[in-house]
């Protein structure tokens, strides 16, 4: 994480954390964890093509569902990811 860039935003309702990669440092960012102490930390993907994929393999079909099942499943798509909008295809 680049420090100076990092910015905390709290109201009586939100908290916002605004967190900037490091020079050199490349790539989206798939997960974060966060949580009141390092014990009790919850971890949260980020939206990807990758990630959506992964969801929809152990929500939409368990292990024992048929091979013909995995073909009639729909096919997501992550388009755009940007601050203000998730744009996703589905087929």
């Amino acid at each position: 994480l680049a420090s100076p860039e990092t910015s905390v935003s709290v109201s009586a309702h939100n908290a916002a954390v605004g967190l900037a990669k490091a020079p050199g440092s490349t790539g989206p960012w798939e997960k974060f964890c966060f949580g009141l102490d390092a014990s009790a930390l919850q971890e949260r993907l980020f939206v990807s093509e990758e990630n959506v994929d992964g969801f929809l393999d152990t929500v939409l079909c368990p292990s024992f569902c048929s091979q013909s099942a995995l073909e009639r499943q729909p096919l997501i798509e992550v388009l755009d990811v940007t601050e203000d909008r998730i744009q996703i295809r589905l087929k």
